[in-house]
């Protein structure tokens, strides 16, 4: 795998020189190549909030885009620690706040936190207001653990899984309805001022790529993870040398 993203990142660097599975359970990027500048020497903390899409459901954990970023932080020559995961498959953004308030509590001093939830409110036909409210809040606590910074903050939009063989040809209602919790998420997140990455071009990719879907169907391959990852650590890196 660490192979594979290691060729992503060669052919990025070089372009800038010139449950139903457990679901109830691109652009390219013009790299910058002095953003990549190792400026922080200090070990980067990790927060990553979410569903089953940042566990990489049906992939191995490693596979995952927290372990992905985090492996890809390393081989760039930045110490870093394995990512701490509040997230697993099915949760709505209702579970996620739940199961934040009921962790271990947690330290206010992460360098970066991820966060990628509303899939299961639109699955299990969730309300979009309650989702606003609910992302608003959850802004705000993945702010508040990236030492208040908002700039720390990245939040992923959410998946197509409606291109997927699970999704049995409902693409054309699942695409919108997926599309309209995007827009919610987007619009606060601009509000919030936390950096926003739209992979969701790249889930639909799977619609005519089967290797950027996992075995079981409906969850996204650990070669989607390393694309999602080749948008995110160009982003994450400039915002830990700005800051550092």
């Amino acid at each position: 795998m660490r192979a594979l993203q290691l060729i992503i990142f060669s052919i990025i660097a070089f372009a800038g020189c010139t449950k139903k599975p457990d679901m109830t359970a691109g652009n390219n990027y013009t790299k910058d190549t002095t953003t990549l500048k190792i400026v922080n020497t200090d070990t980067i903390r990790y927060l990553a909030l979410g569903d089953s899409y940042t566990i990489g459901e049906a992939e191995p954990l490693a596979e995952s885009f927290p372990y992905q970023l985090v492996d890809t932080l390393k081989n760039s020559g930045f110490k870093a620690q394995n990512p701490l995961i509040i997230a697993t498959t099915g949760w709505t953004s209702g579970n996620l706040i739940s199961a934040i308030a009921e962790h271990t509590p947690l330290q206010n001093n992460y360098d970066f936190v991820t966060l990628l939830i509303g899939v299961n409110d639109q699955y299990q036909g969730g309300s979009q207001t309650v989702y606003r409210s609910n992302f608003i809040q959850l802004l705000h606590t993945a702010i508040a653990y990236a030492k208040g910074d908002k700039t720390r903050v990245f939040v992923l939009s959410i998946p197509d899984y409606g291109v997927t063989p699970f999704a049995a040809g409902e693409d054309a209602t699942i695409g919108p309805q997926i599309d309209a919790f995007n827009a919610i998420n987007l619009q606060e997140s601009n509000n919030a001022g936390v950096n926003y990455l739209d992979i969701t071009g790249i889930s639909r990719e799977a619609a005519t790529n089967s290797a950027l879907i996992a075995p079981d169907g409906l969850h996204p391959s650990a070669l989607m993870y390393a694309q999602w990852v080749a948008k995110l650590f160009p982003m994450v890196i400039a915002r830990i040398n700005k800051t550092n």
